[in-house]
């Protein structure tokens, strides 16, 4: 790939830099020192380039079902040099099945509320078939919980979701969670963050 076309291709989300530290801190805590990590919905994939580089034991399988996004995925994985980190996959959380073996864990951050449930009951089908006994499901973004708002700034951001698309918006925690359950992922943390948003994790029991 050519200079120019690195940076034609790789995209640039300004929240990334305002939540990657945060989002990596966790990420130390809960992800194996070693092993595969299938990241669903990578976008820029400047999340896979700042834990990839911190996380050097870890190998990162970026995917999004967007061409653009994969070819950005790739020109910041050839700037930053890293090779821990594989080609991204063409992947739709809502496929009945994922062109991927096991994998150690599984990222998803800022996706669910930015795509119909379906795609929240895709990523919890596939999470229990493809995580390993074990293996941890991360989710990061906005959730309401008790059927309320964290803030307003987050109803604010609901309602501009549902006006975009009305298959879109915030999604409660408890349903979230249940969907988990019913693929056989354990709820064992909720951490807040920055910014009214969470992190949620899950552990596949054993089958």
């Amino acid at each position: 790939m050519l200079d120019g076309d690195v940076d034609r291709d790789a995209l640039t989300a300004p929240a990334v830099a305002r939540n990657r530290d945060a989002i990596l801190d966790v990420l130390r805590g809960v992800l194996p020192a070693r092993g595969t990590v299938l990241e669903i919905a990578s976008g820029s994939g400047e999340h896979a380039i700042h834990v990839a580089a911190a996380l050097p034991g870890l190998t990162w399988l970026p995917s999004d079902p967007e061409p653009e996004a994969r070819r950005s995925v790739v020109a910041h994985t050839s700037r930053a040099g890293l090779t821990n980190i594989l080609p991204p996959l063409a992947l739709d959380a809502r496929e009945r099945a994922w062109p991927v073996g096991p994998v150690d864990a599984i990222v998803c951050i800022n996706m669910i509320h930015i795509a119909p449930w379906s795609a929240t009951e895709g990523l919890m089908a596939g999470a229990g078939r493809a995580l390993a006994e074990g293996g941890i499901l991360f989710l990061y973004g906005p959730f309401r919980e008790g059927d309320r708002h964290s803030a307003d700034s987050n109803a604010a951001f609901d309602a501009s979701l549902r006006a975009r698309d009305p298959a879109w918006g915030v999604r409660d925690r408890e349903a979230v969670t249940a969907e988990a359950a019913r693929h056989g992922l354990r709820a064992i943390e909720r951490v807040p963050m920055p910014a009214n948003n969470l992190s949620l994790i899950f552990r596949r029991a054993g089958r």
